[in-house]
């Protein structure tokens, strides 16, 4: 892997898995040469408050979903390496608009409000959470939806929910499990596998669920290059 990362994915899939396959010498370098591509020549674009304010919808793109203080602004400024691009912060829910980021080759990335726990008015939570639906049923660009959970809890009933709705509405979502670093290999196995047992019921899911960590910088190559292919269509 490029820039010293290791990588999560093949260690810790169980034998037999999709996932724990080798990946040929050309497949490594494909993924490498997918992955810089989204570490280059990104910047904010703007922050949306309404529909009306959303960006023409006249490139590809990807959205960033997740739990608040899942760790979903520190693996898109992870991905992108970058930073401080995507606004991090310890206090829970801090992301209060539809965060638009450009990448000039590739295409918007979307740094989407967390749910759950936010130091935050119940109306502008729901707000956000209205806000953040419609956008995610109704963008016609949408290439992909990037599901991010927590690995020490794994899937919640408001990740599958959110899931659900994006399977109901034929937008595919990716799960993208953050933090590995922080639980054994065994233990990010047996969740790894959980969660694809519930992804596999819903029709709009990858089926490749993909461990992270923005701290140690585990599996970023992997995951830049899902990434990339889901705005190239590839």
């Amino acid at each position: 892997m490029t820039g010293g990362e290791p990588d999560l994915t093949s260690a810790n899939s169980a034998p037999g898995d999709p996932q724990a396959s080798a990946q040929t010498a050309e497949q490594v370098r494909e993924d490498e040469r997918l992955a810089e591509k989204l570490t280059k020549h990104n910047d904010f674009l703007m922050g949306v408050v309404s529909m009306s304010q959303l960006p023409p919808a006249d490139r590809p793109e990807v959205a960033f979903a997740g739990r608040s203080n899942v760790g979903k602004s520190s693996l898109i400024n992870a991905l992108v390496m970058r930073k401080n691009l995507a606004r991090a912060s310890n206090t829970p829910g801090r992301t209060r608009e539809l965060n638009f980021f450009v990448n000039e080759e590739l295409g918007y990335l979307v740094d989407l409000p967390g749910y759950g726990y936010a130091s935050a008015p119940k109306d502008a939570i729901s707000k956000w959470v209205k806000l953040t639906r419609k956008y995610l049923v109704g963008r016609p660009n949408l290439r992909r939806v990037f599901c991010l959970v927590d690995s020490r809890h794994g899937l919640k009933d408001a990740d599958k929910e959110l899931m659900a709705e994006l399977s109901k509405a034929a937008v595919s979502f990716q799960v993208l499990l953050t933090k590995a670093d922080k639980i054994k290999a065994k233990e990010l196995a047996a969740v790894m596998d959980k969660t694809r047992q519930l992804i596999a019921k819903m029709p709009a899911s990858h089926p490749v669920v993909l461990p992270t960590s923005s701290e140690k910088k585990q599996g970023l190559v992997q995951a830049r290059a899902n990434v990339a292919r889901a705005l190239l269509g590839l």
